[in-house]
């Protein structure tokens, strides 16, 4: 009886001084419980080539603050010279570039992510865009212009009408 205490207080004794030191480890590790920093990508080379490749003016924000930082980017050729540029707005949402040849109401549901047309227009640095609302996006939407040569241009993300405004007005076409 004697052996089976003393091994039960060993085992015992042993967890404590784990749970000790798994404590201490904890305490001294560095936590980061805040969000991940958003990191900034440089999407000049990727603007140039779009603008070389695609068959209509490539739009490309100009005078945006710092706060907005670019995050993503592609161009893709193959598929009707599909142009993207998104973009961490100052408040943490979302806001990208969509731009295509592709067939207006496939490429609109797709870049807008099934927001559907309010009816409701809003003027733009001369230009006319439609809102769209979606339960997870909601978008402008730019089509059917002269100097556009058959593209749709989507300024859509999880930000404020004010904030897709801000991006569209800051829209150069080059």
């Amino acid at each position: 009886m004697q052996g089976k205490q003393k091994t039960a207080r060993d085992m015992i004794l042993s967890l404590g001084i784990i749970v000790l030191a798994a404590g201490v480890i904890w305490i001294f590790i560095p936590h980061d419980d805040g969000e991940p920093e958003v990191k900034r990508v440089d999407y000049r080379v990727e603007l140039i080539t779009a603008q070389r490749a695609a068959s209509y003016p490539v739009a490309a924000p100009e005078g945006l603050s710092e706060d907005w930082k670019p995050t993503s980017v592609r161009f893709r050729g193959d598929e009707f010279d599909a142009w993207h540029l998104g973009f961490h707005a100052p408040d943490g949402e979302y806001v990208a570039i969509e731009q295509s040849r592709q067939k207006s109401t496939a490429f609109i549901d797709d870049a807008s992510q099934g927001a559907r047309a309010t009816g409701a227009t809003q003027e733009i640095g001369g230009r006319t865009w439609t809102r769209y609302e979606g339960g997870r996006y909601d978008a402008l939407v730019l089509s059917d212009t002269d100097d556009m040569k058959g593209a749709t241009t989507v300024v859509a993300g999880t930000g404020s009408f004010d904030q897709l405004a801000t991006m569209a007005a800051a829209l150069k076409l080059t």
